[in-house]
């Protein structure tokens, strides 16, 4: 393979790929030239899992196995050649990423599709069953991958260099006896820091005290110290998903122009259908912040500071005057200041 390939392989496929959010099932790279892949069954046992709506989410004893249909289309104006293809995944910094390349852990290699590559005509769409088999002497545990929807094509200046794009659909297949490990969590270290922009952002520490991986979402509303003013919903950045045992940070920018002071934050995140709450009283910066900090603040005190000082130098004036030898020695002005 040509270097130059290489190279554009790289950069069109990103060490994390965006799989898509909570705005619906259908997972769609931007420059995918219109290529979706959608998740078509839930079982029913998942159906008020919001999770099991948008990924391949279950719990599978040794020697079973599961299907789910998945369906690929092709909302461009061109023919597309799809091929369709499981990879390995992992977690890593509370990020789910994608391994590069076919097969590459455990449960992609327990992936079959009934089609590997689809033809697709302009708005065409196909559908294509997915079977996970699981061995019977498959280890404990939660494994993670992808199906993936790519499609191969030159670039428009040529040269030999080879696009790549492709979408993803993610698998949390969690492995073993008996029911399925409880998912909770817990909140704690919430905070105000300085954002990338103009606006402050709220974070808060999550800590995974379950036994299935988490997939953070939220809202955050602010009040004021008498409830009369409420802000929000602010939304928790999305994309942060934590391994049992381990924990992570959300964070929500506060989008809105709110006064300096102390508000109340209630902060809702969930995980499928855990759902959990915190409070905590947080500072917004502004006046208040500056006037610690010598800013605005400090004008409010400035006269009342100049007019002690001048009391402060004048007194001592005073008393030089009632020590130096000249007015020692002439007793008149010390008559005359003892009457006034």
């Amino acid at each position: 393979m040509p270097l130059a390939c290489v190279a554009a392989l790289a950069l069109a496929m990103p060490a994390a790929p965006a799989f898509g959010g909570r705005g619906g099932p259908v997972q769609r790279d931007p420059e995918a030239s219109g290529l979706g892949l959608q998740l078509l069954d839930i079982p029913l046992a998942r159906v008020k899992d919001p999770r099991a709506h948008a990924y391949i989410v279950d719990h599978v004893k040794p020697g079973a196995s599961i299907q789910r249909r998945v369906e690929v289309r092709n909302t461009s104006g061109e023919h597309q050649n799809v091929e369709l293809y499981a990879g390995a995944a992992k977690v890593e910094k509370s990020v789910f990423t994608a391994v590069d390349g076919r097969g590459g852990n455990d449960l992609s290699d327990w992936v079959t599709l009934d089609s590997d590559r689809v033809e697709l005509a302009p708005g065409a769409r196909k559908r294509v069953q997915v079977t996970v088999a699981v061995p019977e002497t498959a280890p404990a545990g939660e494994r993670y991958a992808a199906i993936w929807a790519q499609v191969t094509s030159p670039t428009r200046n040529g040269g030999g260099v080879t696009q790549v794009h492709r979408v993803g659909l993610r698998m949390y297949l969690d492995i073993g006896m008996g029911g399925e490990p409880p998912t909770d969590f817990r909140i704690d270290g919430m905070a105000i820091v300085p954002g990338p922009g103009k606006w402050p952002v709220v974070t808060a520490r999550v800590h995974n005290t379950g036994g299935r991986a988490l997939d953070m979402d939220g809202t955050l509303h602010l009040a004021n110290d008498s409830e009369t003013v409420r802000a929000g919903p602010f939304r928790v950045t999305t994309g942060v998903t934590i391994l049992p045992g381990q924990s992570g940070q959300v964070s929500t920018s506060v989008d809105q122009p709110l006064a300096a002071g102390t508000w109340t934050a209630r902060l809702t995140l969930s995980s499928g259908t855990v759902r959990r709450t915190a409070e905590a009283e947080l500072t917004l910066p502004g006046v208040a912040e500056k006037a610690k900090s010598g800013g605005p603040g400090w004008l409010l005190f400035a006269p009342g500071v100049g007019v002690a000082l001048l009391l402060f130098a004048g007194l001592l004036g005073w008393r030089r005057l009632r020590r130096s030898p000249r007015r020692r020695s002439n007793p008149e002005p010390r008559s005359r200041h003892s009457v006034s």
